[in-house]
């Protein structure tokens, strides 16, 4: 350790929090469509009609078999051969992610919906609620403060994932610690550095969603 350069780090701030900035937007965009899309798959899944059943189970299992990176390679380079265009690096990511993540979505909101009871629903038949109003006011609330502690763990795992954009050359924090790390000969500072920030977000998250499961439980 005696000839560890943290000056490399130093120096390598600005580069390496620009590749944050991605990793971040791609999380967010990625976590805001993706939970959209999710919620939308768990209701057809759970109160539409069989063939929307079918279509969501379908959806969500295919997605689940298969690994992301996999995902991002079909957006990015087999697209573009259907259709004779470019989707772009980012955009073909985030299209990646979002139905990715989508999947998983799904089920732990499908878990969420489950865990609220079916009377609850009929009581809220009873005091005249439409569908509309009965998933608004007392389903939706309910399953979703059931849900929050895992859909912020799946957050957290998304954002790890995000790391495996280098397969479309985008360059995320992982993959500015990399570039840099070969550039500068400093593979164990800059790796190094690179999971110490890891640890300390995910950490953190994590440190989070105890504390909201305890809030759940309370």
């Amino acid at each position: 350790m005696a000839d560890f350069d943290y000056q490399v780090i130093i120096d390598s701030l600005p580069f390496l929090w620009r590749g944050m900035q991605l990793s971040l937007l791609l999380t967010a965009l990625a976590l805001c469509i993706g939970f959209a899309w999710g919620t939308v798959l768990a209701i057809m899944r759970v109160w539409g009609p069989a063939p929307i059943r079918w279509f969501s189970a379908v959806y969500v299992n295919v997605f689940r078999s298969i690994p992301l990176i996999l995902v991002i390679f079909w957006f990015y380079f087999l697209v573009p051969l259907v259709t004779g265009e470019s989707v772009g690096q980012f955009q073909s990511a985030l299209i990646a992610f979002a139905l990715f993540e989508a999947a998983y979505y799904a089920e732990i909101m499908r878990a969420g919906f489950n865990s609220v009871s079916r009377e609850q629903y009929y009581a809220g038949q009873a005091i005249g609620l439409t569908y509309r109003q009965n998933m608004q006011y007392i389903i939706l609330p309910q399953a979703f403060r059931n849900m929050i502690p895992v859909l912020v763990t799946q957050a957290i795992i998304l954002f790890q994932d995000t790391s495996l954009v280098y397969v479309v050359a985008l360059r995320d924090f992982m993959t500015s610690a990399s570039v840099v790390a070969s550039r500068e000969g400093r593979l164990v500072e800059m790796y190094t550095f690179a999971a110490l920030v890891y640890f300390v977000i995910c950490f953190s998250g994590s440190m989070f969603v105890k504390r909201l499961q305890k809030k759940t439980v309370s």
